[in-house]
């Protein structure tokens, strides 16, 4: 068994990886000074001198283009958007803006033409508007701040799986097909199939939809496993058409077993946000500097990013304030300020309602918590005073609610009685209900928005912007 394990432990270094290594890799561990090797990339831009000319190559993998040196005749067919692969030597920069360059072999074999583009090619040097970067679904991620988004992306997603894996969470994948309306709202994407042969027979022997929310499965999934968490793409068939609408995104969710205080759930919440927070603010791995290094702004530059950073920094020091909805309710009326929509109480809080109290009067993340039971879903707990629900709505500043949970109902009678308030049809979620029958236990959970997440963390106005493909009302692309 030793001999075993001694040869999983030991493997040599070479075969570690068959692949081409990345601009990324070669950039966090440079090869040696003229050593010779080969290139992939596409072009960002040529420039051809005299007697030198230069080609900036990107791969994707990096904000960091490296700047390759060709004789003039080697890049006179080169073009923005070519993807090449380049063989030459790794030398010193006699330049100022990065410490390499990769010089190419003087010869014919060493500038290849993997993939061309015609003269049309849409993204040239010059800077594009988001706008108009939009039209371009399946190019515009070749930019250096959209890449950027996407590397971001990439590092929030591995930062929420180190939490969770750090806290002995298991990782579920509930369903994406539901006969259920977790929400109840109503704004559900209903399937049908196309087979013929079915006539009018629904496919699974009923309505079925695209869910909107991951929970009642996982509570299902809860009740065996204990702390559950999933990371999975929702839908929601609203007809909003606006910079913070998508009709799928990414929902992180999570259910927690044996909570009885909704203060465990608020801080932990805070925790899972701070973990992403830590690696930005010490800008560990150089992530925090990638985005910067990549905003697009006609602002100063330098004064973007010191928001950004102020921003960072106040979320992770800062202890979040926890205010009830009655008091959130008060502080906005007392305010005066004249709002485009009024606030009432029996009608909850708007987005500008959100932005208002998260942005201008706490000036950082606040939990609004307990809400009147009637403007919440029907299996949060009701609060003692049988009027509102132990839940909790997570606001930060220019965004809004970015997170919402709450302790659910683990009572059976206490359920049944708010399905039948509500004039629920009960036999949809009989087996939901049915849960409570069998050794339940108190719990709850909540659901965090992952563009919204990033939308905030990464400075970006546009949620369409930091989804790859995205699909909202009147927007299904490629």
């Amino acid at each position: 068994m030793s001999r075993f394990m001694n040869i999983l432990v030991h493997v040599p270094k070479r075969f570690k990886s068959n692949l081409s290594p990345s601009l990324s890799q070669i950039f966090k561990n440079p090869p040696a000074i003229n050593s010779e090797l080969t290139i992939n990339g596409y072009v960002k831009s040529v420039r051809s001198l005299k007697k030198v000319a230069f080609v900036d190559l990107s791969d994707g993998s990096t904000h960091q283009n490296l700047m390759c040196v060709l004789k003039p005749h080697q890049a006179e067919n080169l073009r923005t958007g070519q993807s090449l692969s380049l063989r030459g030597n790794w030398i010193k920069s006699t330049g100022k803006e990065q410490a390499f360059e990769f010089k190419v072999l003087n010869d014919n074999e060493s500038v290849k033409i993997i993939g061309n583009v015609p003269e049309t090619y849409p993204l040239q040097k010059k800077l594009h508007t988001l706008q108009y970067l939009r039209t371009l679904p399946t190019l515009r991620w070749r930019t250096s701040y959209l890449s950027s988004i996407l590397r971001f992306r990439s590092f929030v997603d591995f930062k929420l799986n180190e939490f969770f894996q750090s806290r002995d969470f298991v990782k579920v994948n509930p369903p994406i097909i539901t006969s259920s309306d977790c929400e109840g709202a109503g704004e559900l994407f209903q399937i049908e199939s196309r087979n013929t042969e079915l006539g009018n027979e629904p496919f699974f022997g009923k309505n079925a939809y695209l869910t909107v929310s991951t929970q009642l499965h996982l509570e299902v999934l809860a009740a065996s496993l204990g702390n559950v968490w999933t990371l999975s793409p929702v839908f929601r068939a609203e007809s909003s058409d606006t910079n913070r609408h998508l009709s799928e995104f990414w929902m992180l969710e999570a259910e927690i077993s044996y909570v009885e205080d909704l203060n465990q759930l608020t801080r932990f919440s805070e925790d899972m946000i701070k973990a992403v927070l830590k690696d930005l603010v010490e800008d560990k791995n150089f992530v925090a500097s990638n985005i910067l290094k990549s905003q697009r702004s006609t602002e100063d530059l330098n004064e973007i990013n010191q928001k950004l950073i102020n921003r960072w920094k106040n979320l992770y020091n800062k202890k979040w304030d926890t205010i009830s909805y009655d008091k959130a309710v008060k502080i906005l009326k007392d305010s005066r300020k004249n709002f485009r929509i009024p606030v009432k109480y029996e009608d909850g809080l708007a987005t500008e309602h959100e932005k208002w109290l998260a942005g201008e009067y706490f000036k950082g993340p606040v939990f609004v918590t307990d809400y009147p039971k009637d403007l919440k879903p029907f299996y949060m707990k009701t609060n003692n005073d049988l009027q509102t629900v132990a839940c909790f709505d997570l606001l930060v500043p220019d965004v809004g609610e970015i997170i919402g949970g709450s302790l659910r109902e683990h009572n059976l009678e206490l359920l049944k009685q708010e399905t039948n308030r509500r004039e629920m049809n009960s036999e949809d979620i009989q087996w939901y209900i049915s849960l409570r029958e069998n050794g339940s236990v108190p719990h709850g959970g909540f659901g965090l928005g992952l563009e919204r997440l990033i939308c905030y963390l990464s400075g970006a106005d546009n949620i369409r912007d930091v989804v790859p493909l995205p699909r909202a009302y009147q927007e299904c692309e490629a």
